[in-house]
């Protein structure tokens, strides 16, 4: 990509899958882009708004169980986002983002919902307690050797089909509920992670930026945000810490 076109990175539905701050990953994007001299537009695509398949980057956010069928819906209706995805345009949901593009999800009404097929997931509603807190994982080393952390908040058990890759394994938290946390198919990825997840995870914000603009990032040396990270990471592995103490006992 040459670097006086202008990188657009699509927030779609920010009015209702915008929990826990995910649209604040738009702004990540757009500063990462930014600082390395490229031309970057946050493009807010709300209910009721068509969906340009032009886009070079797509985010999904959470939402409750009711704003995922308004997102599938809206989004069936105007697949712009699916047709960028499928000429290799770079796509990141959250947690109700990544349920809303599998095949499936069954909400905590026990009614199953189509979804956009957009990575082979399926989610049900789990049998154990609600996932709240603190998400600790290793991603898959294919993508990143950076540990990844961020906040979960959901319901949901979600198992990956053949046809998708589990973004990263558990240490610490719940994640997918089996072990793993999101999913990835090229360059169509989910996380249960809030956080928002990019802020907390430069490497990955940089990895995902670096399929969006065709060429690899020059790396950024910026002390306070590799000071956030390093916080929250050490933050999280002293819970999982603590949790491997009391289980000894």
């Amino acid at each position: 990509m040459v670097r006086d076109s202008v990188v657009r990175i699509g927030l779609v539905l920010p009015d209702v899958l915008g929990t826990y701050g995910d649209s604040g990953n738009a702004t990540v994007l757009r500063k990462r882009l930014e600082w390395r001299g490229y031309r970057a537009e946050i493009v807010d695509l709300a209910v009721g708004e068509t969906v340009p398949n032009s886009l070079d980057f797509y985010l999904l956010g959470g939402g409750e169980d009711r704003a995922q069928t308004l997102a599938v819906a809206h989004l069936t209706a105007n697949p712009g986002m699916q047709e960028a995805a499928s000429r290799g345009a770079v796509v990141l949901a959250i947690c109700a983002g990544l349920q809303i593009l599998g095949h499936d999800f069954t909400g905590t009404d026990g009614v199953t919902h189509r979804g956009l097929s957009l990575l082979d997931v399926r989610t049900t509603p789990g049998t154990a307690a609600r996932a709240v807190g603190e998400l600790l994982t290793t991603p898959d080393p294919a993508l990143l050797t950076a540990t990844m952390t961020g906040f979960e908040n959901h319901q949901g058990h979600t198992k990956v089909g053949p046809n998708a890759k589990p973004l990263s394994k558990v240490v610490y938290g719940t994640g997918n509920g089996d072990g793993a946390d999101g999913a990835y198919a090229g360059r169509v990825v989910g996380t249960y992670m809030h956080g928002p997840v990019l802020a907390r995870n430069p490497a990955f914000a940089d990895l995902l930026l670096s399929w969006a603009v065709g060429e690899p990032l020059a790396p950024l040396d910026i002390p306070v945000i590799e000071k956030l990270r390093d916080e929250r990471k050490r933050a999280v592995q002293a819970l999982a810490n603590r949790r491997k103490r009391l289980l000894r006992f």
